[in-house]
């Protein structure tokens, strides 16, 4: 089966029903590692829209890509229709500002829906001396990979604490899916990985060796909470992972679903409705998404307009005006 851009297909003026018959349909979801949330998520996604693929003739399939910052650079050139991000990246993104200053405001951006809740998590070897997001100075740290959400909240950070990378004795730029061996391995003493729970890749890592999660929690965290919208504090539940039994106190933001205005209006109300039309089925299908609500999801960290598609179908199911 070819694929066919979605925008095009719009452009063409082909109908949703005439892309259906000739089965040419077929949208690419960005997500992120495989051992963290954004990955099984976009797999949920593509699993409830593509049982009623008879109906709606629209073929769904996830990439594992390096997260948030390269799945919105990549629905902007047309080589993913959809992809999950942190709201802060979409709010960046949408705005021109930050990470995408030197490419412009991405006006053709438009939000879906928002997802599961994502702290920032720091895990640290129990050997590590580590009590205290300060401590992390002088050590070993992986910073995360160029391109991901993780690495770009982490930048954010670092300016904010005054820090560099020559602030750490070594900082790595592993992706997810190496960090917990490298961690376990005494190759790093931290991780720093924005991520919902409970999370598989930190689940590795906690049970892999004794590490301990580090509050993330100082003037400099609460200013950066305070000055920006798509930051709120957020609590990590103690007993969640191994080593670490009190809660845990930092900040985080929000996995969103985002688009492009190019995707055709039908394609994106068919996405949204597979979800919300059977949203308990989409909530069992990882942890991380059980805590989902429904008003929630068409209002929380979406900084870009609503595509006309997602809004249709909110608009009849009664979430919005």
């Amino acid at each position: 089966m070819n694929r066919i851009l979605l925008g095009s297909v719009a452009a063409l003026g082909i109908g949703i029903a005439g892309v259906a018959s000739a089965q040419q349909t077929f949208i690419a979801i960005g997500t992120g590692g495989v051992t963290g949330v954004y990955y099984p998520a976009g797999g949920a996604i593509c699993r409830l829209v593509n049982r009623n693929r008879a109906e709606h003739g629209i073929r769904c399939g996830v990439e594992s890509t390096g997260g948030s910052i390269f799945n919105i650079n990549a629905i902007r050139t047309g080589e993913l229709e959809f992809g999950v991000a942190q709201s802060d990246w979409q709010f960046h993104a949408f705005n021109g500002s930050s990470r995408f200053e030197d490419d412009g405001p991405f006006e053709d951006l438009r939000a879906v829906f928002s997802l599961h809740p994502e702290p920032f998590t720091v895990v640290a070897r129990s050997d590590a001396d580590v009590t205290s997001f300060d401590d992390l100075a002088g050590k070993r740290v992986n910073i995360g990979n160029p391109g991901s959400g993780q690495r770009g909240t982490m930048d954010v950070v670092m300016e904010a604490m005054g820090w560099t990378t020559d602030t750490f004795s070594q900082a790595t730029e592993l992706p997810p899916g190496e960090q917990a061996l490298a961690l376990c391995d005494n190759n790093i003493d931290a991780i720093i990985y924005t991520v919902g729970h409970p999370s598989g890749a930190i689940q590795e890592a906690t049970t892999a060796c004794d590490t301990v999660l580090v509050n993330v929690d100082n003037d400099a965290i609460r200013a950066l909470v305070e000055d920006r919208p798509y930051y709120r504090m957020a609590t990590i539940p103690g007993g969640m992972y191994r080593g670490t039994d009190a809660d845990v106190t930092t900040f985080g933001v929000g996995a969103t679903f985002v688009t492009s205005a190019t995707v055709a209006d039908e394609v994106v109300y068919q996405v949204v409705k597979a979800i919300f039309e059977d949203l308990d089925q989409f909530k069992g299908l990882h942890p991380a998404l059980d805590i989902l609500v429904p008003e929630q999801m068409v209002s929380d960290g979406l900084s870009a307009p609503l595509h006309p598609g997602a809004e249709r179908f909110y608009r009849e199911a009664g979430l919005i005006d």
